[in-house]
């Protein structure tokens, strides 16, 4: 059982809830006796709030535990800059969705406590990392909880590229371009594109290709430990991008390698002992409910 003594708060900027949320948690923590301290950015907008603030990437260090107030999008940003210092991250849903912030705000003090008290869940979550090599130096690199996506940018045309999975060729493609996802990022984009939904626990990535050119070409699953690569073709006139859930972007010239790999650092992320993921599914892309039930 770990010892939440000082706590971290992330918030999602330009929203009235999520701020009002941050104000109900710091004021049930500092109750609870535990020494609370705000993300700088967060704690511009929160006027005599009383509290040490530091930058995302210091919190991660002196922090026990981090609570981020918001959707899954401020999550993931956050499990960005937490994995390397491996800090516990809990999430109260101030989004749409909430597959990974599965607190909702009207029982944030309830299951604050829970935690609080050693009552929860923990479990890791694998990242990827990218690279984007030219002429064999690297120029870009990304990581991403979700995903990253090869996709052509603002440009209205398809993308060429070859796939290699652990050094072996795969197969050519024409297509909107390529999503590599973890289990956490099946529920996203690579959802909306096609792709499987994969239980979190499975250590396993899923290349889904985006409206390709070809009939035949399908999702495919490898072991979490593959290493991906995609060579964009040289014969190309556009320069593509790659997104990291997202958020980070950067530019591929014709060419270029992308190589996708787990990242070495897992997100440790605690839930509620309620916690279900099928219920979470159920509820969020609206499956059916027990046979009977009105």
């Amino acid at each position: 059982m770990d010892s939440f003594r000082n706590i971290g708060i992330i918030g999602r900027l330009g929203s009235t809830q999520v701020l009002d949320t941050i104000r109900r948690l710091k004021t049930f923590l500092l109750q609870r006796g535990r020494n609370v301290i705000l993300e700088n950015t967060i704690a511009e907008v929160l006027p005599g709030h009383g509290l040490q603030t530091v930058s995302r990437k210091l919190m991660g260090e002196i922090c026990d535990l981090v609570i981020v107030v918001g959707g899954d999008g401020s999550l993931l940003g956050a499990a960005r800059a937490l994995v390397r210092p491996r800090v516990p991250v809990l999430g109260i849903n101030r989004g749409k969705l909430g597959f990974l912030t599965d607190i909702r705000p009207d029982e944030l003090e309830t299951k604050v406590a829970e935690v609080l008290d050693g009552q929860y869940l923990m479990e890791t979550r694998f990242l990827l990392d990218a690279f984007v090599e030219r002429g064999g130096e690297m120029i870009g690199q990304g990581d991403a909880l979700n995903d990253v996506v090869l996709h052509p940018g603002k440009s209205t045309r398809m993308i060429e590229f070859e796939l290699y999975i652990d050094g072996q060729f795969v197969c050519s493609q024409r297509a909107d371009g390529l999503i590599v996802a973890t289990p956490t990022g099946s529920t996203a984009y690579s959802l909306s594109a096609g792709g499987p939904i994969m239980h979190p626990k499975l250590d396993a990535i899923v290349v889904v290709p985006m409206y390709p050119h070809t009939l035949s070409s399908r999702p495919i699953v490898v072991s979490g430990d593959s290493t991906l690569s995609i060579l964009v073709s040289p014969n190309m006139t556009i320069y593509p991008q790659v997104s990291c859930d997202g958020q980070n972007h950067f530019t591929c010239a014709p060419g270029d390698t992308v190589t996708i790999q787990k990242k070495p650092h897992k997100l440790r992320l605690i839930h509620p002992l309620d916690h279900n993921y099928y219920e979470i599914c159920r509820t969020k892309l609206g499956w059916g409910s027990r046979l009977g039930d009105d």
